[in-house]
This record gives C-alpha cells, sequence and structure tokens, in this order.
C-alpha cells in the first residue's frame, strides 16, 4: 500500500499552477526534442576490446582539459597529491553502509573527529560538525541556527556573498517566514556596512552574513566597531567561506568575530567533477553548541580505557521529537570529508600555507597580465586572495565567447548575477595556472577585443 500525503484537490491545485493537465504531462518527453525515427543505427555487438577503442576515441573528444581554465566562483582547480586517492579509495572506506550510524567502524569515526579538529583549527572555532552536503546549505543551515538561537525571523546578508549561496538562503528562508535584506557594496568590492547601525537599531536582526574572501575575490571583513555593533544588537555574525584555502593564510572567522563559520571545503582535495559532489563545513562556538545541526563526532574512553569514537548530540529528528530537532539533515558527506582529512593531514601547515601563497602569486601574475591588455581595467580596489573582477571594453558574454573559441575559458560573466557588470569578468588563478595559460588569456584578450569594442560602438552609434 503506497501512502501519499496529497489530496486530490492538492494534485489538481498543483498541476494547475504549472500549466499542466494531468501528472502524466510532467514526464511527457517534449515535441520538440521527441525522438521521430526508429533506433536503427545502434551498431551490434562487437568484441570487448574494439569497445575499449571506441569508447577511448568517444573520450579523446572530450577536450576540455586542454584549454587554459580561469573559472573559478565557488570551485577551484587544486592539485590533489596522489596518496589522496591511494588511501580514500581503499575498499574500507567504500562500502554501501551509511557512515553516520552509531555503528560506524572506529577508522571512519576518527577519520571524521580529525576532520572536525582540522575545520576548528582553521577556523578558530570551538567546534564543528562532520560536514554537510555543501557551502551553499551549509549557510542555510547556518542561518537557521541563528534564527534559533534568537528567536528574530529576518537575515541581513551581504550582496558580495556567493549569488547561489544566497539564493539557496532565500529559498530555506522562504519556508521558514524568515525575511533577507541585503548589504550594498563599497567600491573596493567590499560589503557597505555603513548602514548597519540604523539597520540593527530596531534589534531584528537574527544574523549579519559576510563572506572573505567574497564573490569577487575581496578580503571582507567588518571592523572591531562594527562586530561591536553587531553584538550589541542582539545579532549572530556568521562568516561564509567558498575558498577554504584562504584559511591557511588569512585571519581566523572567529578573529574577526563571527559567531558561526559556514563554507565549502571542495579546494582541499575533493574533485571539481563538473560542481559535486563537494562538501560544506559549519563550525561555531560553544554558545551554539546543541543548534549545529548534523552529527558531532566525540573522542572518549571504553571499558577497557582504550581511546573510543562516538557519535554524540545528534539533534536531528530522527533522534528526537521533530519539532525539537534543529535541522533535518540526516546524513553527511562523509566521503568527501574523508578526503578532505587525508588532504590537510597530506599537506601539514606549512604545506598548506606555501600552496595559498603559491595562490596568491599566481593570481597577481594573472591581474597584473591582463590588466595591461588595453582598455582591461580593474573594478574593485580591494585586497584579494586569487580571484579578481576586471571590466572589458565589451560586453562579457562577447568576450568569453571569443575566447573559448581561442581554447581558453577566461573566467564567469559576473553580469549573469549582477546586471550591472554586465561587461565584467571574474578571474580566478590557482598553484595550477601555468604561465603558458596566463599568456594565453592575455594574448587572446589583445587579440579579440579591437573588435567587439569596435562592435559595441557601432551598435551604440
Amino acid at each position: 500500500m503506497t501512502y501519499t500525503p496529497h489530496t486530490p484537490a492538492d494534485i489538481r491545485a498543483m498541476l494547475e499552477a504549472v500549466g499542466a493537465n494531468e501528472l502524466t504531462d510532467l514526464v511527457k518527453v517534449p515535441d520538440a526534442v521527441a525522438l521521430r525515427r526508429p533506433l536503427t543505427d545502434i551498431p551490434g555487438p562487437m568484441p570487448e576490446n574494439e569497445i575499449a577503442s571506441k569508447f577511448a576515441a568517444l573520450a579523446a573528444r572530450n577536450t576540455a582539459l586542454e584549454n587554459a581554465m580561469f573559472l573559478g566562483a565557488g570551485v577551484y582547480r587544486h592539485y590533489v597529491p596522489p596518496v589522496v586517492a591511494a588511501l580514500a579509495m581503499r575498499g574500507e572506506f567504500l562500502t554501501s553502509y551509511t557512515p553516520y550510524q552509531a555503528e560506524v567502524s572506529q577508522g571512519y569515526l576518527q577519520a571524521i573527529y580529525e576532520w572536525q579538529t582540522y575545520i576548528c583549527l582553521l577556523t578558530g572555532m570551538d567546534l564543528a560538525n562532520a560536514s554537510v552536503y555543501d557551502g551553499a546549505t551549509a549557510l542555510a543551515e547556518g542561518a537557521i541556527m541563528a534564527v534559533n538561537a534568537t528567536g528574530r525571523h529576518r537575515l541581513l546578508v551581504s550582496r558580495a556573498v556567493h549569488p547561489n549561496y544566497r539564493a539557496v538562503l532565500r529559498t530555506y528562508a522562504d519556508g521558514l517566514d524568515v525575511a533577507v535584506d541585503e548589504l550594498g557594496l563599497l567600491p573596493s568590492g567590499a560589503t557597505d556596512f555603513r548602514e548597519l547601525p540604523s539597520k540593527l537599531a530596531g534589534k531584528q536582526y537574527a544574523a549579519v552574513i559576510v563572506q572573505s574572501p567574497n564573490f569577487f575575490g575581496v578580503v571582507d571583513t567588518p571592523s572591531k566597531q562594527e562586530v561591536q555593533a553587531i553584538v550589541a544588537a542582539g545579532s549572530a555574525q556568521i562568516g561564509v567561506v567558498a575558498e577554504a584555502l584562504s584559511l591557511a593564510v588569512l585571519a581566523t572567522p572567529r578573529a574577526w568575530g563571527c559567531d558561526i563559520c559556514v563554507g565549502e571545503a571542495q579546494s582541499f582535495g575533493v574533485a571539481q567533477a563538473f560542481g559535486g559532489p563537494h562538501l560544506g563545513f559549519i563550525a561555531c562556538t560553544k554558545d551554539h553548541l546543541r543548534r549545529i545541526p548534523g552529527r558531532l563526532v566525540g573522542r572518549t574512553v571504553d571499558a577497557d580505557g582504550r581511546t573510543a569514537y562516538v557519535l554524540t548530540l545528534q539533534a536531528r529528528e530522527q533522534h528526537i521529537r521533530r519539532e525539537k530537532a534543529t535541522s533535518n539533515i540526516c546524513t553527511n558527506q562523509a566521503h568527501c570529508a574523508l578526503i578532505a582529512t587525508i588532504y590537510l593531514a597530506a599537506m601539514g601547515a606549512s604545506g598548506l600555507r606555501d600552496c595559498a601563497l603559491e595562490n596568491l602569486a599566481r593570481a597577481k601574475k594573472t591581474r597584473d597580465a591582463v590588466c595591461a591588455v588595453p582598455g582591461v581595467t580593474p573594478v574593485f580596489t580591494g585586497a584579494t586572495f586569487n580571484e579578481f573582477i576586471v571590466r572589458l571594453p565589451a560586453k562579457a558574454a562577447d568576450v568569453l565567447a571569443a575566447l573559448r573559441k581561442r581554447r581558453v575559458v577566461g573566467g564567469l560573466d559576473v553580469g549573469r548575477f549582477y546586471p550591472e557588470l554586465d561587461d565584467a569578468i571574474l578571474v580566478a588563478a590557482t598553484e595550477m595556472t601555468a604561465q603558458a595559460e596566463i599568456d594565453a588569456l592575455a594574448d587572446g584578450l589583445r587579440a579579440v577585443l579591437p573588435a567587439l569594442r569596435s562592435e559595441r560602438f557601432a551598435a551604440a552609434g
């Protein structure tokens, strides 16, 4: 017997809202793309060696890795030492058993415990959870923590926080009847906190949310006076970290006043993988110990005095009454967190810092080369980590399309998220960015901009 929570009236209302007549319309292949001929050109059986050759030829058509790559915006290309895959892909870690139950192996629990410890060391926070889905959902869950802590139903978020993160936050907030307001930007690319006193005067905000480095790569932290204003208003401060490698060289979120730190740790050895799966993290002060979602691994001793790792404080709906749960999160990105833990252990504190410094150096070289191209200028003046935004003398979408024809993925069209910046691109560089790639980007801009600039002026005239 199948249980469905929707009545026929519910289903009719939902179908009407999406413009469908019946449920089968939702799975019908549109006529515009439906196949209208029989599949007669499917090859017959082949020997295994011929199949292998055929698929090798198909794989050779994928030339993405041959492009000079400058995309970042929340997912970053970093070198992953071979030891990470060698250990993370061992069979002991790859079982069908869900690795968050209390019966999970001591080895996995220890790995999660070490992951939590690394995140605490990098963020300066008192505790961290066993990871969540990604940086965007981590922000949403961190915001729920603040709402539960304060009883307030408004959030104040910087417009420089990653647009995708803000979109997920708004989706969560809408379901919880939480309003989301925004702070603008300064010419430096950092958050404009000048409105903070007036906005906080009513003591209505559960949290003030900032990201550093922010979406534009600008280091974006509030001053001591601004932190004091947030504390005096009774609001929590949530810090977002979309590029986790920055934690190796920048001040910790706790140092700049955060109560809750959320972010994305894909940079710690996890493959870009076309956008996922990645792993989010949440860390906080002891004040929020009972509100942090997901699960925590603790260290204790067993009856014989041996070190033992256990799951503790699992305040989710499977363990307690749903209305008392901090979140409905019932899993974590355990294997991605394992990968990140092995990466951090292999790199060590000095290796991680060296890698971050190399990112800074490569980004500076890239920025210098790009800004030396006639007509290309930086948009913001603030200090950046490994991303920066530049303005072009043409539409960003047109420039990026022209660069792709030259096998250069020049960055992100910022106008997709900020319409007033439709002539700007966000460029990222990491330790993987070679000098030849930097030269290809600069040379490509020199080659394509004159014609595109002329077209733009002609259209304007």
